[in-house]
This record gives structure tokens, sequence and C-alpha cells, in this order.
């Protein structure tokens, strides 16, 4: 408590009289300072005045002349100390208010004097000036003032003039100097700027290290100005070589300020303005840097509550600038120590931003500096509770997509120029490799909490060293971040006892290869006896309302589970094989790119006449309802996989049944009527039993090769490797690759095994729906020649158009087996058994 009471200075005794003499002592030691002052500096017009005491105009030693040529304004020049919090509270009295009092009254003095007055006089104005007050003898730039020049004149920095009356090799070293004041100027004007709040936490962090590094300018000037006012032999030379090490790294700095300072908006009623904006030495420095303002941007990319010509630069945008020129002055090992100091600071909280989203899967970004943007949503926990939630409330602010495939990217238009996106939206190139990793931790840990888990994570303590953005410590913790949240995630999905989950992952695929792979169909054959006569209709007649009662009677009667998750949906995608022979030959241009209005119309008749041309069993499909968080295994893009091969098989299980019912009325008696086999119509019939026998088995033999050969060893090898898979990653991974495989190994994936493939199938079908005409032709009286060439001509058609596509299929499948796909060596075995040669038909 004793140091906080002010000091008092204790009353002296009254007894005691002031001395107003000097001892001989006090005398003689004046007198010798006094000449030998006179001896270094010289005399100055005559020096002693009337009275005997000395008084030198310079004002250097003597306190009173000193007061009266200082400028009285010196701290309201000085903005750093008006703005201070504390010394705000200070009133501008009268003690520091101009005086109507010329600054220049000794200027005209200045030729007169000596070498060495000279520089005596001017190296206390320089000292003056170094801190960014004006001086005596060197003033600012005709029509700039400090108290009236906007943000652009601030940031740039004052020039100064050297009074011409100076010694021209005095003015000259003045000159060099000179150069520092304004980079200080200019520093110091971008750290009271940029030190509000809407700048951001970036912008703080960088004006602090700044402010650390002018702070050693300050000192340094501190020292020199002591030297001048305690050392004779302290010259404008000296001073010279002492701060011009100094003078390249405030010019880096200066550099810096420069590339930071927001980009003027170009006026729209003229372009030579815009023309000159870019030859600004700003302009010209920003497009050495790569760092040009984009013309297009989404608004999504702008930054909060500001348009995007008038918004400065914060969060990534400014690391980014500084990695710029540490890329720029790359030869430099000065520059590249300054601007990695200010790194290393300037990203101390963007890291922590990334550090508390990575580790906890909290994004705290008030001034939407950092690489990730939070959708406003209707809960505001920040936790992720749905597929949507999942896609739209945490996502890049650069516009890019999780996934790697390039239709996932926002496509832009790449400009002439190289250009970066304003604020958060511009990564820092360090982190540009790690931004999905950064998210998907993040994302993982939200995944987490919604579902009730707890994230024990190791990252509880940190050092300066651990939130150094781009060192090889960083780029592990991240790697770390994500693999824990990878595997916490997977054992939540897999059915972790310790969490809580409705159902696990394993029972829902196994539940997804029931429904759509036909794994036990009986459910289906159940569903397509209760829905014969809906099943022929077009799909517009028919309501899913209708069928979707149907389907769960069927399930119901089966007992499967989770089948309250199945639907019955009507694809509006068209034909199956239409629709897969325009993806993979990619042929599907839509009525939006043809050029011609005409076209576009007819284009989208003819789509229409297609679905309404289209029956119920063509364009059937299955949905199925995932919950969250399986759904980000079983996502909609793996969904339009499984639906693929349903309709697929689905196709097939008609047809042969269709084949099966054609059987069934071949047992009849029309077709037993007992006739000579060597008559016309004997053969007739023997030849369309046959037709429909190797039809059968052609189909057969695809519906066994896809069940037996590819379906069920690809799903036992993925049932394989999920008792393996380490991270979530890993595992969608895994689901894609296994969904694909089957996809390829359906010959859905193949422009010319689908073609063959799908006109031979649709050979078989046509071929069903003329059953009753078959059977009718069978049982007729008339054998007439005309009759029977009647006969033999439509039978023929069917059985020319099978035999042709089931060679040239055959022929293709047997070519990709031995080039491309392996999986299809089985097939062709199969499809070989088919192939017998059948005699011509008598003339």
């Amino acid at each position: 408590m004793a140091s906080s009471i002010p000091y008092t200075p204790r009353t002296r005794p009254s007894s005691r009289k002031a001395q107003v003499t000097l001892s001989a002592k006090q005398y003689t030691k004046i007198s010798h300072t006094i000449e030998a002052v006179r001896r270094k500096r010289g005399p100055v017009n005559g020096a002693i005045d009337e009275d005997g005491e000395g008084c030198l105009n310079s004002g250097l030693y003597l306190k009173k002349p000193f007061l009266d040529n200082a400028p009285e304004q010196s701290f309201i020049d000085e903005r750093s100390f008006v703005r201070a919090p504390l010394n705000s509270r200070l009133g501008l009295g009268p003690t520091i208010a101009p005086k109507a009092k010329s600054r220049r009254k000794t200027k005209d003095n200045l030729s007169e004097c000596s070498l060495e007055l000279q520089e005596a006089i001017i190296l206390e104005d320089l000292l003056s000036v170094l801190m960014g007050i004006e001086g005596t003898h060197i003033t600012f730039h005709e029509g700039y003032a400090p108290e009236d020049a906007d943000e652009e004149s601030l940031l740039a920095g004052p020039q100064f003039v050297v009074d011409p009356k100076l010694n021209p090799s005095l003015r000259d070293l003045v000159e060099r100097t000179l150069p520092l004041a304004t980079h200080y100027s200019s520093i110091k004007a971008f750290i009271e700027l940029r030190s509000s709040l809407e700048f951001g936490l970036v912008n703080h962090a960088l004006c602090a290290a700044l402010r650390d590094m002018v702070k050693e300018y300050q000192v340094l000037l501190a020292q020199l100005e002591s030297a001048f006012y305690h050392s004779p032999d302290f010259t404008l030379q000296k001073l010279w070589f002492y701060v011009h090490p100094t003078l390249h790294t405030l010019t880096l700095l200066q550099k810096l300020v420069v590339a930071l300072c927001p980009v003027t908006p170009p006026s729209e009623e003229s372009a030579d303005e815009e023309s000159s904006d870019d030859e600004t030495p700003g302009g010209v420095l920003r497009r050495d840097l790569g760092l040009s303002m984009p013309k297009d941007l989404t608004d999504s990319s702008k930054p909060r509550n500001s348009q995007y010509n008038e918004s400065p630069i914060i969060g990534g945008e400014v690391l980014t600038v500084i990695s710029a020129m540490m890329q720029l002055h790359v030869g430099d090992p000065d520059a590249q120590k300054v601007f990695s100091s200010l790194w290393k600071s300037a990203s101390v909280p963007y890291a922590r931003m990334l550090r508390d989203w990575m580790t906890r899967g909290v994004w705290r970004d008030r001034w939407d500096e950092g690489c990730i943007r939070e959708a406003q949503w209707g809960v505001s926990d920040g936790i992720v509770r749905g597929d949507e939630e999942w896609d739209k409330r945490y996502t890049l602010r650069d516009g890019t997509s999780v996934s790697s495939s390039q239709d996932d990217r926002i496509s832009r238009k790449q400009p002439e120029e190289p250009t970066r996106l304003p604020g958060g939206a511009c990564i820092p190139p360090e982190i540009e490799p790690l931004k999905h990793k950064i998210l998907l931790a993040g994302k993982y840990l939200n995944v987490i909490r919604a579902c009730g888990g707890q994230i024990k994570s190791d990252f509880e303590t940190y050092t300066s060293e651990d939130i150094d953005l781009g060192s090889d410590r960083w780029i592990k913790q991240v790697d770390e971040a994500y693999t824990y949240a990878n595997i916490t995630l997977l054992s939540l999905l897999v059915g972790d006892k310790s969490l809580t989950t409705a159902n696990t992952l394993v029972s829902r695929l196994d539940s997804l290869r029931h429904f759509f792979f036909l794994s036990q169909g009986s459910f289906l054959l159940h569903f397509l006896d209760l829905t014969v006569s809906e099943m022929r209709r077009s799909t517009k007649s028919v309501s899913q309302a209708r069928l979707q009662p149907l389907m769960d009677l069927a399930l119901a009667a089966e007992g499967a589970p989770y089948r309250e998750d199945v639907k019955v949906v009507i694809s509006t995608n068209g034909a199956l094989y239409e629709w897969l022979l325009k993806i993979v030959s990619v042929q599907g241009a839509g009525p939006n790119e043809v050029g011609d209005e005409e076209q576009r119309e007819d284009a989208k008749k003819s789509k229409e006449k297609e679905k309404s041309s289209l029956m119920t069993i063509d364009a059937l499909s299955l949905d199925y309802n995932v919950p969250f968080p399986l759904s980000l295994v079983i996502s909609r893009s793996t969904l339009l996989r499984y639906q693929i091969i349903f309709r697929f098989l689905l196709h097939l299980r008609h047809v042969e049944r269709s084949l099966s019912s054609m059987w069934i009325d071949q047992k009849g008696s029309v077709w037993r009527q007992p006739l000579h086999s060597t008559t016309d119509l004997g053969k007739w019939r023997g030849r369309v039993l046959l037709l429909r026998t190797r039809m059968n088995v052609f189909i057969q033999q695809i519906l066994a090769f896809a069940a037996f050969d590819i379906l069920e060893p690809s799903w036992r090898a993925f049932h394989e490797r999920l008792k393996t898979v380490t991270t979530v990653d890993d595992l969608i991974r895994d689901h894609v690759d296994f969904l694909d495989t089957c996809l390829k190994g359906c010959m859905l994936t193949h422009a010319g095994l689908l073609k063959y493939y799908s006109k031979a199938v649709m050979t078989c079908a046509t071929f069903t729906t003329y059953s009753s005409s078959f059977s009718k032709e069978a049982g007729a009286d008339d054998t007439t020649e005309a009759a029977m060439e009647k006969r033999w001509s439509f039978l023929n058609k069917f059985q020319t158009n099978f035999e042709h596509w089931l060679k040239s299929f055959a022929d293709r499948v047997q070519l990709v087996a031995s080039s491309e796909n392996v999986a299809l060596l089985p097939l062709v075995t199969r499809i070989n058994q088919i192939r017998p040669v059948i005699p011509e038909e008598p003339a």
C-alpha cells in the first residue's frame, strides 16, 4: 500500500535561506562547459548579449529559447498520444492549443549560419520529423494537413520539404533519411485505423505486432536523441549510419500497409479513372502480388455488413497478403524474417478459431474472418441435426465442396489477371490443402454432439508453437484432430454401446441389400401379384398412393426389418436403359442446351410423349428413408445407385415372369392339339416354344450372373472391409466403390454393352406381349400357304432380332471381358450356352 501513496515533498525550513549566488566551484564548472561548447559549435551572432547571459539561437542547451522555438502543437500532431484511451480524458486546454506564432522566423538566418550550426539545427528538426512531428526547417508538403487529411492520405504518409537554404550536402543526407518519417507515419496511421472492432481479430493481432516493431524504432530514436544532447561528436552522418538498417525494415512494413489498403472503387462514369487507379503505387503492388480484386463474386463471398467495393481487408485475406509478400521477397532474408514474424503473430487468432472448430466443433467468427461460413438456422446452438443442415449449415466460404469431383465445385470464370476472394473467403495458401479436413473435422464433432456422444479430445493445452499456421506441428495437429473426429464418429455409426443410436449402420446396409438387391425377393413377387393390372398402365394414370399400401402389405407379410422406411416411387427419368445411355454416352443434353427455340419445344414435347407412353413397371422404383447420422454414409447419391440396380433387377424379373406366364399358357389345350411334327403348323409351334425357351434362358443367365457373380461377391468383400475400416471417410469411400463395382459388373456403365444388352432384353419383353396372339394362331384351323407364310414372317421378325442382338451382345461382352473388365468372363460362358445353331424354317 505504501507504493500507492503519492510522494509529497517536504517543506524546507524557513530559517534556511535560498542561495542566490554560485559557489566558485560551480562557476568554474559552468565556465568550462560554455567554453567547450563554443570551441565545438562556434559563436552564433556574437553569442553573448548585453546582460552577459549566454544564449545560443539554436536553442539546444538553454531551456527558455528551446521552449519558445518548439512547436506547441506537438502532442496534437502525435495522434497516438491524443487517441490513447487514458489520454483521451485530458481536455485540450489552452496549454496545448496552437499559438499564432510563426514557426519559420529563423529560416532566414539558416543561410547565415555556419555548416556546423546548420547541422545542429537540422539534427534537432530531423529527430522531431522522424517521430512524425513537423519541424521548423523540415515541413509538410504544401497542401498536407494531418488534422484534415483523409484516410488514404494518412495511410500513404506525409511528404516533407527541406529548407532550400540548407547546405546541399546536408540536404542530401536529410532527404535520404526522410522516407523513414513517411513510412513511420503511414504505419502509425494504419495501426490506429485498423485497431477498431470492425476490422477483426487478425488485423488487431497484426497491429499489435506492428506496434512492437514501431516501439523498437521509437527506442532507437530515443537513443539517438540522447546522443544528440549528450555527445558532442554526434553528427548527421552518424544519424544516417544508425537509421540506415531501419529504413529497409520500415520500407517493407510500408509496402505491406499499401497492400492492405482497400481498393478505391473506380468511377462508373469514366473508364480512364479506372485505368488510372490501377497505375497507382498501391494498385501496381497489388497486381505484382497477384492480389487484384475479382469483379464477379457471389454474395456469399462478400464480407458481412458491407459492400464489396468498400469492404476492408480482413481475416484470411490479410494472411494471404502477408504470404504473398513473403513470396515476392523470397530472396531477401531480412524481409523473410520481418514478414514471417508478422505472419506468426497475425495468424494466432485465425488459428485459434480453427483449433476450437477442429477440437470442439464450435465455430466463433463474429467478423467473418475464417474460411468456414455458418448459415443461419432455426436452432442456434451450432449443432448439426439433419442431412440438409449437414450440407448447408457449415460450408467453405470459397464455394468449394468437400467432394473432389469437378462436378461438385462451383464453376467460376477465370479472369485474365490473378485474383483473390475477399475477407474470410480468401483462404491462406498455407492451409489451402487442409481446408476440407478442417471443415469435416468440425462437422463430424457436430454430429457426435447431436447424437449425445462425448468429445474427449487430447487438445487441451496449447503453446505459441502449437498455433503457428503452416508449421509441421500445426499440420500434425490438423491430422490428429481429423483422425480423432473420424474414429469417434465411426464408433457412433457402427453402433457403439456407449453412444445413443437408433440403429446401426450394418443393419441398415443389410436391409438395403434385402430391398434393393432382392436377396430375398419374395416381397417383390407378392407385390407384383397384387399390382398386375397397375403395372400395365401408363405412369400418368397410376397414383403412388395406391401402390404404397400394396407394398406395405407385401412387406408386412415378409416381416422385414425397417420396412416402414421403404417407399414406392415413380421415376421421372424415363425408361432405365435410355436414361443410362444418355448418361454414359454424354449425349443427354437437356432442352435448355438446344440453341433453337423450336428444337427446345420439340424436345420437351417428345419427353412428355415418352412419359405418357411409359408403363408403370418401367418407371417403378423404391425410396428409402435413412435417419441421421447414418445418412452421411447412405446419402442420396448412394441411394440413386441402389435405385438403378433395383430397376435393373426389377425389369429382368418382370421379363422372366412374363416368359414364365407365357410358358404356362403354352401348356394349355390349344398348344396340345395333336399335329404331325412334319406339318408346317407343327414346325411353327415348335419354333415358338424354342424361341421362348431360349429367351427365358438368356434372362435367367443374366439374373444369375448379376446375383451370384457380381452382387453377392461384392457385398461379401464390402462386409469384410467394414470390419477393418478405421475412419468415416474410408467407410464412405468403400461404400461408393462397392456400388460402383456393382454397376460396372452389371454392365450399366458401359455404353456399348448397355446398348446391345438393352436391345436383346427389350426384344424378349416385346415378345411376351404377343403371347395371346401366338396362342390364337396356334389353335387356328387355317393352314393354307398364305396363312402359314404370315405366321412365319411374324415369328421370323422376333427370331432375327433376338439372334442379331444376342450375337452382338455376346461378341461385345467377350471383347470387354478380355480387355477391360475380367469380371465379365463368367457371363461369356453363360451366354455361349444359349447360342445353338437353329435350322432355317422350310420355304
